[in-house]
Parts: C-alpha cells; sequence; structure tokens
C-alpha cells in the first residue's frame, strides 16, 4: 500500500512552518499550509489554505471546505498536525495590555489551535496514526517580562494539549484506544521575522529585549532548520508517550 502521509502546517509563510513544510515535502509528504497570504511554496504535493486563524468563529467551516476531503481518505497512512502560527504582536508589560490585542492573541495563540486539535481529531478516520505539534515558548513556562500575553497564550495551549492527552487515554481504558500523540515543542530562540519583532520592542514594553539583542549579535540564535527536522522527526517516529514535550528555559 502507497505510503501516504499528510501534514497540516500553521504559519507556513515564513519561519519554523515554511521550513517544516519544505522538509515533510522532501520527505515525500502531502501538506496543507494555512496562512494568510502565501509563501514562495510552487511544489507539487502543496496546498495553501489562506485563512485567518484569528476568525475562530468561521475556523471550523472553513476547514472542513478546505481540508474535510483530504483529512477523510481512506488512502492515508499518517496524518500530521503543527501548531507553529502564532500572534506575538501584543508585546508590553502585564499593567499596559490592551483587551482587543489580548483577544487577537488568544484567538491565534490558543483557541484556533485547539480548534484545529479537535477538528482532526474529529474528522480524521479512527485508525489513522496522529501526531500533533504545538510549538510552545519557555514564556509558557517561564516569567519573561514584556511577554506575558504571549506567555499566557502559550501556558493554555501547552495545558490544552495536555488535558487532551488524558482524554485519549480516559478512552482508550474504556476501549477505544486510537494512536494519537501530543507534542508541546519549545524550539528555543530562532531566527524568524517573529523574534526580529521582539528585538525591535523598547525595553519600556519588553525590559528583557536586550537578552535577545545580545543573542543575536553573538550568533546564538537557532537557524529555523534545526527545530523544523526535530518537528519532522518528531512526526515520523512512533511510540511516543501519549503527551510529552521539550523544554526550553532562557534562564
Amino acid at each position: 500500500m502507497p505510503n501516504r502521509r499528510l501534514a497540516i502546517v500553521t504559519g507556513t509563510s515564513s519561519g519554523i512552518g515554511e521550513k517544516v513544510a519544505r522538509q515533510l515535502l522532501q520527505r515525500g509528504w502531502e501538506v496543507a499550509g494555512i496562512a494568510r497570504r502565501a509563501g514562495a511554496m510552487e511544489t507539487p504535493g502543496y496546498v495553501h489554505c489562506s485563512l485567518d486563524l484569528a476568525d475562530v468563529a468561521r475556523l471550523p467551516s472553513s476547514l472542513e471546505t478546505r481540508l474535510g476531503s483530504r483529512v477523510r481518505d481512506r488512502g492515508l497512512t499518517r496524518l500530521a498536525l503543527v501548531n507553529n502560527a502564532a500572534d506575538v504582536a501584543l508585546l508590553g508589560q502585564v499593567d499596559q495590555l490592551e483587551p482587543t490585542g489580548m483577544l487577537q492573541a488568544y484567538a491565534v495563540n490558543t483557541i484556533a489551535p485547539v480548534l484545529l486539535m479537535g477538528w482532526v481529531l474529529r474528522t480524521a478516520l479512527p485508525d489513522i496514526p496522529v501526531r500533533i505539534v504545538n510549538v510552545s515558548s519557555g514564556a509558557a513556562v517561564e516569567p519573561y517580562p514584556g511577554l506575558g500575553a504571549y506567555g499566557n497564550t502559550k501556558a493554555a495551549l501547552r495545558l490544552a494539549g495536555m488535558v487532551l492527552a488524558a482524554e485519549l487515554d480516559l478512552r482508550a481504558a474504556g476501549g477505544s484506544p486510537r494512536d494519537a500523540t501530543v507534542w508541546s515543542y519549545e524550539p528555543g530562540v530562532v531566527a524568524t521575522p517573529m523574534q526580529e519583532a521582539v528585538r525591535s520592542a523598547p525595553a519600556k514594553t519588553v525590559p528583557i529585549v536586550q537578552i535577545f539583542k545580545d543573542m543575536a549579535a553573538q550568533g546564538q540564535l537557532r537557524p529555523a532548520d534545526l527545530p523544523a527536522t526535530e518537528i519532522v522527526s518528531y512526526l515520523e517516529a512512533d511510540g511516543h508517550p501519549r503527551f510529552s514535550e521539550q523544554r526550553f528555559l532562557l534562564s
């Protein structure tokens, strides 16, 4: 039987998401990329879905229209979801945050990934192995001044992945086992447009901004290819715990 593998990757227009998509395509995967703007991937096996992840009310119906038949395809041998897209635009100390920006950040960073996890598991055939990677951050587990809103959204997504894993374990104990696993992955400080945005913030907004500037100046940022390779390795492997995580702490 042909080995047909499909990955849904968010944030494929740049950074880690683009590198993940390219590596998967090189390894024979089919890739559905989700981003507001299309990247430069005119490649067989790649389909781009121009969706606004902040529009969470329309997201489930949009996913069904664009990707439903692909995910239900009986010819698939493996299905992956990489929740990579994130909104880091809301920078600032906690007492400076404004509600509209917080709603946007939670929509893109937490609600959309949770909806995607649920939609993939409901839509995929139950006998297809499913691998989910939620790209997280050290800010989800450690207080980084100026990154409070971003860290909160990533912490919420981390816990959602843990709860989903516990729910899958309960179903398995009740007689409905499924080969589905979740990885909360902290890539470290990576050379991406998102990191550039953080480094351009003033110190009154992100008090620790000099740390990131120094890391960039000293060549300590990780190239996006490295975390992409780690993510692809997880997606292709078996024997994972139901939930696992890779941690990166700045301190």
